[in-house]
């Protein structure tokens, strides 16, 4: 590290994790990400910002971990470029590229510069994250067809060639038959079998981190909870964590045990209906059924004890919105009981049935060499022999008590991803009935004093998919100068493109969803 490093704040209660913060320059830069991966470490996140208070100008920013210590290195750039680490890190390759995108910020040497969000959606020079971007209403009443010749630029996007004898392609999205979000796949194939596939995301940039700019300290945890909807509580911890970092406070402990609370059962939900929609896409409907029913009732639940079937605005910084029920309690352990016997004999008839192992097992593996080397993170990783949860790596209150079981599995196709669902909501049912059990008596939020302006903050919450990041940086008057949220689908998208590769076409709705990314978590 850089001789001007220095700590951010945690109390002991938070994180069980060290975190420093360094400038660097250019040759520092390249080195620690160099370091870090000879030291078996990975990229968290990488992201770019413009007249900083830390950094003054543009920087460059990246998160790096490798054993108990998180690093935020910040490079300023005099002249808007910075070397490239996609060598280093696979992961880099698409934030690179929305990095310059959206600040013109380029990473020098990098082998793929082509655009990753832009779309058309905005002039050649033209960079909506910029301090001088416009910001509001003024453009939204132009007449369509001026808006168009204005900022419709060509986007002949350069896919990957391939050619041979039978080779073809079939380009599938943006718009898709399904009500889900837009994205593009162009798979090029001999008869069925895929060699290879191309992703392109970001069609529906919402402007998530311009919105922040725009924000109170307070006010950014209401979007925060937005970043991705299946993601509420995950984000919402992060994001408070990211505010408590800046202002050097800790929640009280309930507080933190009712955060936990509420990200096991965001994690049990989204399991489950998974499982259901996996069974589905390989020929169950029954499990879809059964598995809904389950998930439908940990929503109503969460309503009942929290106000939001998705848990959203629970999070606060400072503590959590609401407290837990009287008859909470209660009403858990019977849920965690209806679960547990249900999941087990629906587990005992996916594990038997002879259709649904044909389909799931040798389909859409990962290996897990092919997993380190790439940065694969989260349940999918853990499914590829990856041991990596930040609840059991750098847990925070009160994980650090409750000794998080982790699922692990070294198969990386679409059998582990579903083994290692099943054995998460089991894990996540015994600690729902610990957090029940021990959950302390006290306040649920304290006031969260205004922090000066260019303190940075840093939230890391294991959400379901895998490690949700935060990165805020505090402007005047408990404003929120610069804020990046880093959704774990930026890791495993790129996956996804391998773990399809000599399957047939048919397969890849059923790998995909063994994954199920976030394609909102990747489009701010």
């Amino acid at each position: 590290m850089s001789t001007d490093a220095s700590d951010i704040a945690f109390d002991a209660l938070h994180a069980a994790f060290s975190i420093r913060h360094a400038r660097v320059d250019a040759q520092q830069w390249r080195a620690l990400c160099e370091q870090t991966v000879v030291g078996g470490g990975r990229l968290v996140a990488l992201w770019g910002s413009d007249y900083t208070q830390t950094a003054g100008g543009y920087a460059v920013h990246a998160a790096l971990v490798a054993g108990t210590e998180l690093a935020v290195i910040t490079l300023p750039l005099a002249d808007m470029a910075y070397p490239d680490i996609s060598d280093l890190f696979p992961a880099a390759n698409r934030m690179q590229r929305a990095t310059r995108d959206l600040l013109g910020l380029i990473a020098t040497g990098a082998a793929d510069e082509r655009k990753w969000l832009r779309h058309t959606g905005w002039r050649e020079d033209e960079f909506p994250l910029r301090k001088s971007a416009e910001v509001g209403d003024t453009q939204v009443f132009v007449k369509k067809e001026e808006f168009i010749a204005v900022t419709a630029p060509s986007d002949a996007y350069p896919f990957v060639q391939v050619s041979g004898d039978g080779v073809h392609e079939i380009p599938v999205g943006p718009v898709h038959a399904g009500t889900i979000e837009p994205g593009h796949f162009r798979f090029s194939i001999v008869g069925e079998r895929v060699l290879r596939l191309e992703q392109r995301l970001g069609y529906k940039h919402k402007g998530i981190e311009k919105r922040f700019e725009q924000m109170s300290l307070a006010e950014g945890a209401k979007l925060a909870a937005r970043v991705s909807g299946d993601s509420a509580a995950a984000f919402g911890w992060a994001y408070a964590m990211a505010v408590e970092s800046a202002a050097d406070i800790t929640p009280p402990p309930r507080a933190l045990w009712l955060r936990a609370l509420l990200l096991e059962r965001e994690r049990i939900a989204n399991h489950l209906g998974d499982l259901g929609f996996l069974g589905n896409d390989a020929g169950l409907a029954f499990g879809l059924s059964q598995f809904l029913i389950l998930k439908e009732d940990v929503l109503r639940l969460n309503q009942a004890l929290f106000g939001h079937r998705y848990l959203m605005d629970v999070m606060v910084p400072g503590g959590v919105a609401r407290d837990f029920p009287d008859d909470g309690v209660t009403r858990v352990r019977d849920e965690c009981a209806r679960i547990e016997e249900t999941v087990r004999r629906m587990q005992r008839i996916y594990d038997e049935h002879a259709g649904l192992q044909d389909r799931f097992v040798d389909c859409g593996c990962v290996t897990p060499e092919l997993a380190a080397r790439l940065g694969l993170i989260g349940q999918a990783a853990r499914a590829s022999g990856q041991a990596c949860d930040v609840r059991v790596t750098h847990p925070c209150t009160p994980y650090r008590e409750l000794e998080v079981k982790i699922a692990n599995h070294s198969a990386g196709d679409v059998a582990a991803r579903v083994v290692v669902r099943f054995t998460e909501i089991h894990e996540s049912i015994r600690l729902l009935r610990l957090i029940v059990d021990r959950l302390p008596l006290g306040e649920i939020v304290v006031p969260v004093p205004t922090p000066p302006a260019g303190k940075l903050g840093i939230g890391w919450v294991e959400g379901w998919r895998g490690d949700v990041f935060v990165a805020l940086e505090t402007g005047s008057e408990g404003r929120i100068a610069r804020l990046h949220p880093r959704d774990p689908s930026w890791h495993n998208w790129p996956l996804l493109e391998h773990a399809v590769l000599g399957n047939i076409v048919p397969d890849f709705p059923l790998i995909n969803k063994s994954f199920n990314l976030s394609y909102a978590g990747q489009d701010l």
